[in-house]
């Protein structure tokens, strides 16, 4: 029992009492010997030696049933050796170095369970079954495949089954998807969806034990135990230093015939550098990642960070912002944008469904004034009406008779194209406009992956329960190798495995579903800051901020903490191999060698504080100015971009022939002079020149500043457009086709810089992020908006 109680201490965090018994051995025998109290001293430093070498042996004991002979293995022999012939405080200074070691190992990989407890908590536990009138509540267990099952409101489906009647649900914890999905009679239901409509009622098709939610649970308690102990930096550093110990080591005995000379040898080549320096580069890994917040949950999981070159991504929520929002919003004609936006807003404040409070959001953000809606009615799957200001407007789905009109056949393609859901706005039963919303990506997204080439990532993946075409709109942009859509946690789990065969695996993700690939990763990344328990549960990385490019920030400092652990432990073992020869030819005792290895030990841990600074190579320092101009710039971007629509609808009146074209025209230009021009000179004289020493060069905004010169031009030549115009009592013909090329090509163009400009510069600074939304469950209503 003894025995057993050594080999499982490292689990008990018994690390930080060994080691301070180990300093207090040290401490009490140094004190006696000053006094004199030779005998007194030694009993404290054997006593010190003791206390680390019983621990120390079951350390070695259990790495030699995991087939590993680890760098602790001459640590003991040091130990044994120095009580062996009698150099007690030399065997009290390895057992300190041993057990600080150990200690700092122990902070660095205290780790959260992996119990998956949320993914336990979501689980539903009862079931509403009916029998004729009447309706029981029974436990999970109890329910048998053709049981009628009743789902209520925000209630979790229990089991796998098939819908009697439609439905609305919110399959998110599924599949990441934020946007409720409807289905219809006859309709397959997983277990783990939310019922985010009206009551419903369904067939059980699969007992609890064999429905889609506990197959979750199960392939990530069975990922999370496949994966094999990590092996340490040190250990694998020992790998070749041990052998070369012995030998040396033997042959000094042999040479000299003493062995003293053999323990001297031991004692200088006690792996100090790999117990101390190693470990203390990767605790200020650690602690500095934190900081940015990245809570890297052990040291080897960083020290496999630092080695990855395959990133497998979720979408939702990890390249995109993971929730909808408003993208555009049409109007038909003798409508205006903030007359249609402010009307759907008005209403939809009373909504608690996802679309309508992306819909509110961006009202809010445009600074709408919003009217308070009576006589509000939601009917979950379509819509919501109520009455406003007297007049009856209606947000959701439309008649399909009622969407004949050009415009609103214009606005079903745009959504098609956009891949965007559509909220249709009718005012007293006349459509008006329609809202588009899908989920966008991460402002920070091109650069974070960019970074990430740079850092070692040599394979991108991106795994997605999201449909193929926005899957692979994404993957375009971002420049992934490779996609795969409408993927099942199961399916997830097995393409990572397959990547993980071939290369250190990384797999970042924020939902339910993302768990069991998290857990099957080399190392698995959370995006906690959306709180998704689960995947932060089964997570060796948790970001807790929303912010992707944080990744890129933990690789860094991972390969930067690993560079120096090993830049460390060489140097270290250098010194250690040079004191080794020394000690066998005799001109280096036992205690001197020992005191010369605690100085190799602080000349390395020194160098590994390194790590808590950063690699001076990747630090972008931002000066306050530079951050606030950044904040002022990036707030001048979201009140611009709407506006640029004008340069389209603009184009659009001109190819229509609409007599208003030359009005609008006008409008168009005076946005360019009066807000647009402006904008883009104090970004070219006040941002740009103080982006250049935190990019290193002025050149870095060169091409942006080419682009802003060819924005000039092309405004310029639309004013002398205008001016012809007025001179020709209107818009002659062969001004037309040069006019759309110079409003279409300016919306394109400005529509590409803007995005450039928020992906390179804007992300350097920690600038305000949307927050994410916390949407109860419970509380859901559905709507279909497509």
């Amino acid at each position: 029992m003894i025995f057993r109680n050594l080999l499982t201490a490292r689990h008990v965090s018994v690390e930080p009492l060994l080691a301070g018994a180990t300093v207090f051995a040290l401490t009490a025998g140094g004190i006696a010997w000053l006094t004199k109290s030779f005998a007194v001293a030694d009993g404290f430093w054997i006593a010190g030696t003791v206390i680390a070498l019983a621990p120390a042996v079951a350390w070695v004991v259990a790495a030699l049933r995991h087939g590993r002979v680890g760098v602790d293995l001459i640590a003991v022999l040091s130990l044994l050796g120095t009580l062996a012939v009698g150099e007690y405080l030399a065997g009290s200074l390895i057992a300190v170095m041993l057990a600080g070691g150990r200690a700092l190992e122990a902070a660095a990989e205290r780790r959260a369970s992996k119990d998956l407890r949320a993914l336990l908590a979501h689980a539903p536990r009862f079931a509403r079954r009916r029998i004729g009138a009447e309706v029981t509540v029974v436990p999970l267990a109890e329910v048998a495949v053709d049981d009628l099952l009743l789902v209520g409101t925000g209630e979790v489906v229990p089991v796998d089954g098939r819908l009697l009647g439609p439905a609305v649900l919110d399959e998110s914890m599924l599949t990441g998807e934020p946007l409720h999905v409807e289905r219809t009679a006859g309709e397959p239901v997983r277990s783990g969806a939310v019922n985010a409509g009206s009551s419903f009622e369904m067939r059980a098709t699969a007992t609890a034990a064999e429905s889609t939610y506990a197959g979750i649970v199960r392939l990530a308690e069975q990922a999370s135990a496949e994966n094999a102990p990590i092996v340490r930096l040190a250990d694998r550093l020992a790998a070749w230093f041990l052998p070369l110990t012995l030998v040396t080591a033997g042959v000094a005995w042999l040479v000299s015939g003493t062995a003293v000379r053999a323990v001297a040898v031991l004692v200088v080549a006690t792996p100090c550098p790999l117990l101390l320096a190693a470990p203390v580069a990767i605790v200020s890994g650690l602690s500095r990642a934190s900081r940015l917040g990245v809570v890297v949950r052990s040291g080897a999981a960083l020290e496999n960070l630092g080695s990855a070159t395959t990133l497998v991504l979720d979408k939702t929520g990890t390249l995109t912002i993971g929730r909808p929002a408003v993208v555009e919003v049409l109007t038909a004609p003798g409508h205006d944008v903030d007359e249609v936006l402010g009307a759907a807003a008005s209403v939809d404040q009373m909504s608690a469904h996802v679309l309508a409070e992306a819909i509110v959001t961006e009202a809010l953000a445009r600074g709408l004034q919003l009217t308070l809606p009576e006589q509000v009615v939601e009917e979950p799957g379509e819509g919501v009406h109520a009455t406003v200001a007297g007049r009856k407007v209606r947000v959701g789905k439309l008649p399909t008779n009622a969407l004949d009109a050009a415009w609103a056949k214009a606005a079903l393609n745009r959504a098609r194209l956009d891949s965007a859901a559509i909220a249709w706005v009718s005012v007293d039963g006349d459509p008006v406009g329609a809202v588009l919303l899908r989920d966008p990506l991460r402002r920070d997204a091109p650069r974070t992956i960019r970074r990430l080439r740079i850092a070692g990532i040599n394979r991108l993946v991106m795994l997605t329960g999201d449909r193929a075409e926005p899957a692979r709109e994404v993957a375009t942009v971002l420049g992934l190798d490779e996609v795969y859509a409408q993927q099942s946690p199961a399916d997830k789990v097995a393409a990572v495995r397959e990547e993980r065969e071939a290369a250190v695996t990384v797999m970042v993700g924020d939902g339910v579903n993302d768990a069991p690939a998290l857990a099957a990763a080399s190392v698995g990344v959370a995006m906690g800051a959306r709180g998704a328990t689960a995947s932060s549960e089964a997570a060796d990385v948790v970001l807790t901020t929303n912010r992707l490019d944080r990744l890129a920030d933990a690789m860094d400092i991972a390969r930067w903490s690993r560079r120096i652990a090993l830049q460390s432990a060489a140097v270290g073992m250098s010194l250690s191999l040079i004191a080794m020869a020394i000690a066998a030819i005799g001109w280096l005792p036992p205690a001197a060698g020992a005191l010369l290895q605690e100085g190799i030990d602080v000349a390395v841990i020194l160098n590994a504080l390194r790590a808590l600074k950063g690699n001076p190579a990747t630090e972008v320092e931002l000066a306050a100015e530079t951050e606030e101009l950044l904040r002022r710039f990036a707030a001048e971007h979201d009140e611009l971009r709407d506006a640029i629509g004008l340069l389209r609808d603009c184009a659009d009146s001109l190819v229509s022939g609409d007599p208003a074209a030359l009005q609008l025209l006008v409008k168009a230009y005076s946005f360019l002079t009066d807000k647009l021009l402006p904008h883009e000179r104090a970004e070219e004289l006040q941002l740009y020149p103080s982006l250049a020493r935190p990019l290193g060069s002025g050149e870095a905004t060169a091409t942006m500043s080419r682009t802003h010169a060819e924005i000039q031009r092309l405004s310029d030549r639309i004013g002398t457009h205008i001016a012809l115009a007025k001179a020709g009592n209107g818009i002659q013909q062969d001004q037309v086709e040069d006019l759309l090329a110079c409003l279409y090509g300016l919306y394109a163009l400005l529509q590409l810089h803007f995005v450039q400009e928020e992906e390179n510069y804007f992300t350097l600074a920690d600038l305000d992020q949307p927050t994410e939304p916390n949407h109860d469950a419970n509380n859901k209503l559905g709507r279909s908006q497509m």
